[in-house]
């Protein structure tokens, strides 16, 4: 057994993707592997901004043998009357690397079938390696480019590659970059191309060259080091886990360090600060106890030489920064937000769509609307409502697009706006991202759900649906935040008629010309795979979900359905299902209407009945309260009175009178049923 090294080295990778394409790199090696049939031990992934790599240790010298049993054409088509092979005998012998003399009959399944065994001797896994090469070309990524001559769309150009199965070279080419067993070091420290003797030794190597080439170890320098500093200095350092990722996928050789900036800029708005050190700078704030300070801690790829002079070209930067800000925040607060307002009709938000005050206002009178839903305030909604954007054409927004909302809430209440009305403005935004809060306020709540609402709608209209990865609109988070809203605030109105409601009001106002039952349809589509998602993560039973997400799109309930048809599935209810199934399948036949006792024929069926009179207004209420546990309950009290009543009862009797009887009696508890649960949709 052998150890196997791939590594490709390339221009600086964004930060944002080194981590998904490190993790893709091992599926594809291990795909590979696994495919060839070649056994291998444990696999260890590396990555820095300049390289992906992959360690699979214990890799077998030899492919192992192959003996399969394959099953051709039926006899009948493989042989004629007289015994002979047909071409299509032929054809699966020959496609196979057999012969006809190789083919034999057996019996599947009471037919007779051509069949044949063929043994592969596995090969020297040092022959198969050099199809490591589609591996590697077959990387994808969200954004790919093209340089020099080369017809290979990459994240970024290849400048070296290294593969080596324990000392051999493993031999390919890619847009003229050769394999071989030589990488480089940090592109600043290392004194040179460097050679990796063995696979085992690529971490150590490259460790000696001023590269850490294990994202893990980096991480876990720059947390040692920062806490360290924090602790020399008296500090609490906020390690936000989304930045402390791309720092880590910015170097190769961390050190970290600190600087200072004015303590005069500590009145500008800590949001304004944290964005500017954290968005802007990718510098960590300092702070004791809650109180933000006036330094910054930022990590270098390097080493430890001239520290100082580092720190003073980060002092020197962000002092700009600040000093932009303070001039931005300055001017912002000698403008009155009804001017601002003005200037968001000349803000286009999309060319179909109207301006931006166009969306305002649209937004405005879809929340007055929702309001009672939130029992928000109605002025307050109104007046949030009105104003809720205008943040947009401040300077500080214009400068930190982070920051929109945010300064849109401390502008109002400089201003004099109410504070729940100021609140809105910020929260309207929410959830902005999978795991946000959702609004606290009502009237943020109502925003919230009446921008997003009013931008989806208005995109599907206008047929600007996302399609597979591509949603410039971000249609599917704002999607994933309504659902949040409705079901953190409990809202009853079930989607389906919430988003009717929506198109209707757009349609009305003229902001587009669609088929209107076309464009619901497809939201609806659209919110049940949100819906779909979201009970997938609470670890609900795929069929379990088919059968809630049938019934009426109440979000406030969804959970608790599920959750009551989950249980009854874990105690035995395999013959309630199928009776409830049955009644259901069956009532399709009849209509609704009322039930005449006097046409009854059997003892059954008038027990049947008396059990619906006691049961259908127990299970009707608990689903009118959301008991779905109970209404299941409800609905077991009819589990034998259904089962005797179709071992004994005809439904479909010849007697039209009695026949339509049936039917009526079945279509009212098939409602009822309904109303809780698809229970055909279960797998027993």
């Amino acid at each position: 057994m052998r150890d196997l090294l791939l590594e490709i080295g390339l221009e600086e990778l964004p930060a944002q993707y080194v981590l998904r394409s490190e993790k893709q790199l091992a599926e594809r090696v291990t795909t590979f592997l696994t495919d060839a049939r070649i056994q291998f031990g444990a696999i260890t992934v590396y990555s820095t901004p300049r390289r992906l790599a992959v360690l699979v240790k214990d890799v077998e010298e030899k492919q192992q043998d192959l003996t399969e049993t394959l099953r051709g054409p039926a006899k009948k088509i493989a042989q004629d009357a007289e015994g002979n092979w047909s071409k299509a005998a032929a054809g699966f012998a020959r496609g196979r690397g057999l012969s006809v003399d190789d083919l034999y009959f057996a019996e599947e399944k009471g037919v007779e079938y051509v069949f044949a065994d063929r043994h592969e001797t596995g090969q020297a896994t040092s022959t198969l390696l050099p199809a490591l090469e589609d591996v590697v070309r077959g990387m994808t990524f969200p954004k790919n480019m093209k340089w020099g001559t080369s017809s290979l769309r990459y994240m970024r150009p290849i400048r070296w590659l290294v593969a080596l199965f324990g000392a051999e070279q493993i031999d390919f080419e890619i847009e003229g970059v050769k394999t071989g067993n030589v990488t480089r070091g940090h592109r600043f420290l290392s004194k040179g191309d460097v050679t990796i003797a063995e696979p085992a030794l690529y971490a150590e190597t490259l460790e000696r060259e001023f590269v850490v080439a294990s994202y893990e170890d980096r991480k876990a320098r720059i947390e040692g080091q920062i806490a360290e500093l924090a602790s020399e200095q008296g500090w609490t350092v906020q390690l936000d886990a989304s930045l402390l990722e791309e720092v880590t996928n910015l170097v190769e050789w961390p050190t970290a360090l600190f600087g200072e900036f004015d303590a005069s800029y500590l009145d500008l708005p800590e949001e304004v600060l944290i964005t500017t050190m954290k968005e802007h700078q990718r510098y960590f704030p300092v702070y004791v106890g809650e109180t933000l300070q006036h330094y910054f801690v930022t990590v270098r790829n390097g080493n430890a030489d001239h520290l100082q002079n580092v720190a003073k070209g980060n002092e020197k930067v962000i002092r700009a920064r600040l000093a932009d800000a303070v001039f931005f925040y300055e001017e912002d607060q000698k403008t009155k937000i009804d001017e601002q307002l003005v200037r968001l009709d000349r803000i286009v938000f999309h060319e179909k769509l109207g301006t931006t005050g166009d969306k305002v206002r649209r937004v405005e009178q879809l929340a007055g609307t929702l309001a009672p839903l939130f029992d928000a305030d109605a002025a307050k909604v109104a007046r949030a409502g009105a104003i809720h954007k205008f943040d947009l054409v401040s300077q500080m927004v214009y400068e930190f697009t982070e920051l929109q909302g945010v300064m849109g809430e401390k502008y109002a209440l400089q201003q004099g706006e109410d504070e729940e009305v100021a609140a809105a403005i910020r929260e309207h935004y929410m959830p902005r991202f999978a795991g946000d809060a959702s609004p606290s306020t009502p009237t943020g709540a109502v925003l919230a759900l009446a921008d997003k609402l009013d931008s989806i709608a208005a995109f599907f209209g206008i047929g600007m649906i996302p399609s597979g990865s591509q949603d410039p609109f971000a249609l599917r988070r704002q999607a994933q935040g309504v659902v949040q809203i409705l079901a953190d605030w409990k809202i009853a109105l079930p989607l389906d008629k919430l988003l009717s409601q929506v198109v209707d009001s757009q349609l009305q106002a003229g902001l587009y010309d669609a088929d209107k039952e076309q464009v619901k349809a497809q939201l609806k589509d659209f919110f049940m795979l949100r819906l779909k998602y979201r009970l997938q993560e609470r670890q609900v039973r795929y069929d379990v979900i088919d059968a809630v997400l049938t019934t009426e799109l109440a979000i406030n309930r969804l959970d608790a359905r599920a959750d009551a048809v989950q249980s009854m599935l874990a105690n035995d209810a395999k013959l309630l299902i199928e009776q409830l199934t049955r009644v259901v399948n069956i009532a399709k036949k009849g209509e609704a209407g009322t039930v005449d006792p006097t046409l009854f024929e059997n003892t059954e069926e008038n027990e049947l009945h008396a059990a619906i009179e006691t049961t259908l207004p127990e299970t009707e209420q608990a689903v009118e309260v959301g008991d779905y546990h109970q209404a299941i309950t409800s609905l077991r009290a009819l589990e034998q009175p259904i089962s005797a009543y179709f071992e004994n009862t005809m439904v479909m009797s010849d007697v039209e009178a009695i026949r339509e009887n049936r039917l009526r009696e079945m279509k009212r508890l098939a409602t009822t049923i309904e109303s809780v649960a698809d229970f055909s949709a279960l797998v027993l």
